[in-house]
């Protein structure tokens, strides 16, 4: 059988291709394919890699199927086609974020309280100057992770709704690299449905951060 593998951040840098065509016996796991890999690439075998079967994450253990999309995801630094902005909770823009767009998609008459974080690209990082940042995501996986995070706010908080817009591609000094907006009927659901996405989302969500500094470049992978 046939699948497609796919190459994000630090791993495809050091590969140097966006992804791979393997092909695999049947009944193969994903730990087949990682074993196959490690035999051509040895990051395969030290690399903490998360892994994704057509955009859902699953265990080693998961048989594989013909045609299907797999992707070894390194650690995230904290998000197709991007859809048009506005059309849902959840986006991934090249274009500067607009704050008061992600507010409006959460907003109404019983919203007692609106919560907005934003996120900007600061100037130092780990005592080094910041020329500049570059975000990549999984697109399809990105949105849909975080619409894992609304819908568990939601559940936790209810009468809750959150909203998350988040750039990619090369941020500037100053620019927003991410807006989350929580509304509910009282203030402080809003506060800690807010605090709740923004930190679950530098958890979970496939987007990875490279910065450029005025010592060098490297991927920020902080979690596992």
């Amino acid at each position: 059988m046939h699948v497609r593998v796919l190459l994000f951040g630090s791993v495809r840098e050091a590969l140097g291709v966006k992804d791979l065509e393997v092909e695999l016996d049947a009944g193969a796991t994903v730990g087949d394919l990682r074993a196959r890999l490690a035999d051509r690439h040895a990051l395969f075998a030290r690399h903490r890699l998360l892994s994704a079967v057509n955009q859902e994450t699953v265990p080693e253990t998961a048989v594989l199927a013909d045609g299907d999309e797999v992707a070894f995801l390194p650690p995230v630094s904290g998000g197709a086609p991007e859809p048009e902005a506005g059309s849902g909770r959840c986006t991934l823009h090249e274009e500067p974020l607009d704050v008061h767009a992600v507010e409006a998609r959460v907003t109404g008459d019983d919203a007692g309280g609106v919560v907005t974080f934003v996120g900007a690209v600061r100037n130092r990082s780990k005592g080094q100057d910041i020329r500049h940042l570059e975000y990549e995501a999984y697109p399809g996986m990105a949105e849909r992770e975080m619409e894992k995070i609304c819908d568990e706010a939601a559940r936790r908080w209810p009468d809750s709704r959150v909203a998350i817009a988040h750039r990619v591609g090369q941020l500037a000094i100053g620019d927003l690299a991410v807006v989350v907006s929580a509304a509910a009927p009282h203030r402080a659901e809003a506060f800690e449905a807010c605090r709740f996405a923004i930190d679950t989302l530098k958890e979970t969500v496939p987007i990875w951060k490279k910065e450029f500094t005025t010592e060098g470049e490297s991927w920020v992978e902080d979690h596992p």
